[in-house]
């Protein structure tokens, strides 16, 4: 029987990948990633020449059926998303879900890395013994609903993920439920260039974000 590997890829700087992850990509039969093309600069930075083929939320039955007949040969495969942990805001568990049910005896193993999510709470500055986090705000259906239930949430802080499409909508709304004064960290581009990391109220990051530092992948985390 075959390995799957869980494994964790940089957020932005190519160099935060670790030594064990490139060990396993090598010696991958497989690479299952969310963009072939971001995932094929990654493996050639290291000079690593593997085959990799597309997996994503829109994969149909015989894209998993294919997974399933080469663990049961006994291949290698390593799943990886666009940028950080799979599974983590990402269609990855229901690979992992799938092979847990149809190859139970499967060996499937996490290849721990790089986090947007944890990354951004260890310079927030807040008590991060607990925290909630919910991924995502959904695109349309059911955003205003989203925002709208934060107020209820017990556990603090709390953490999110936002586009740059939409990230002037989301201090909008943190603004509707919480008040222009309400505090939040927002992470912008983190390891990247241009990164930045913002402390102040609502309004003050309504005022802050404007051009092109509305640019970027954002986590937000609101006390």
């Amino acid at each position: 029987m075959g390995i799957l590997n869980i494994l964790a890829t940089p957020i932005g700087n190519l160099k935060d990948i670790t030594l064990r992850a490139l060990e396993v990509l090598k010696d991958s039969d497989l690479i299952l990633a969310e963009d072939t093309r971001m995932t094929k600069k990654l493996l050639a930075h290291y000079e690593i020449n593997k085959s990799v083929r597309r997996y994503d939320e829109y994969a149909g039955e015989r894209v998993y059926e294919e997974i399933k007949t080469r663990l049961k040969r006994g291949e290698k495969i390593t799943l990886v998303t666009d940028a950080g942990t799979p599974s983590i805001s990402d269609p990855g568990a229901k690979l992992v879900a799938f092979i847990q049910k149809e190859l139970p005896q499967t060996k499937i193993v996490p290849i721990p890395g790089p986090s947007a999510l944890i990354a951004a709470l260890s310079v927030s500055g807040l008590n991060a013994d607990k925290f909630t986090f919910l991924g995502y705000p959904p695109h349309k259906k059911g955003r205003n609903t989203f925002f709208a239930k934060l107020k209820d949430i017990k556990i603090k802080p709390i953490v999110i993920y936002e586009s740059p499409h939409r990230f002037r909508k989301a201090l909008e709304s943190l603004k509707e439920i919480f008040g222009g004064e309400a505090e939040i960290v927002v992470a912008r581009e983190l390891t990247k260039i241009y990164e930045e990391i913002f402390r102040g109220s609502v309004s003050e990051a309504m005022e802050h974000f404007q051009g092109e530092r509305t640019r970027g992948e954002f986590v937000l985390i609101i006390q």
